[in-house]
């Protein structure tokens, strides 16, 4: 891992987590002294988070970290609705045995990690798994753009999860891994209608989940 490659890692997990709060101007001096590393990697990682609309770019002021707000959850997982049930759809045509192995193996994967305790200490560990097994149902789908989008996008809505899967321990009165399980059983029986249909809830109530969340001034986000 190169220098600005944990300066990404470490800014990214600190927006996404809210260290970093929403709005907050993203002074250099200051970023050098919080995470003991040169200018040249933070800059190169701050234009890789701009890149991600993580942090918004100012002219000739910097960067400070994007804002939140549910009009922009919304736009982003109704995005991802798009593209991914769009991408879900070729995947399940073009994907052969290696494409259903890595569905079974991520999911696999996501289930160990969801069934350790103290899941609040291996936050960034299931978030890796989660993000893995969704990848792996794309990744069949033969469009490079589609996945940098799937990219774009995940990192977008995580950043409202993340902080709110935190403050509950995960606790979120639905079985997810069951809804996963159903996606994957759904995708690799070549159901399209049904993967897409399952994959749609899952985000669906993901997002109102979040704006419940969002909506309770004591713990709300933004």
């Amino acid at each position: 891992m190169t220098l600005a490659d944990k300066a990404y890692a470490d800014l990214r997990r600190d927006i996404i987590r809210g260290t970093l709060a929403a709005g907050s101007k993203l002074r250099m001096a200051e970023l050098r002294d919080l995470y003991g590393m040169g200018f040249s990697p933070l800059r190169e990682a701050l234009n890789r988070l701009h890149s991600e609309r993580l942090v918004v770019a100012e002219s000739l002021r910097g960067f400070r970290v994007s804002e939140v707000s549910l009009v922009e959850m919304q736009d982003a997982i109704t995005t991802r609705i798009l593209i991914e049930c769009d991408a879900l759809k070729v995947a399940i045509a073009k994907g052969g045995d290696d494409w259903a192995a890595g569905i079974v193996s991520s999911l696999y994967a996501l289930k160990l990690q969801v069934d350790r305790r103290d899941q609040s200490a291996n936050i960034w560990e299931l978030e890796a798994r989660h993000h893995g097994f969704h990848h792996a149902l794309l990744s069949a789908c033969a469009s490079p753009w589609k996945l940098e989008f799937f990219e774009q996008l995940y990192a977008a809505t995580e950043r409202y999860r993340i902080p709110i899967l935190i403050e509950t321990s995960g606790q979120t009165g639905r079985d997810v891994q069951a809804e996963h399980a159903a996606l994957a059983e759904a995708t690799l029986d070549r159901d399209t209608d049904q993967a897409t249909k399952l994959l749609q809830q899952h985000y669906r109530q993901t997002a109102d989940f979040i704006q419940i969340r969002m909506q309770q001034p004591q713990q709300a986000i933004a």
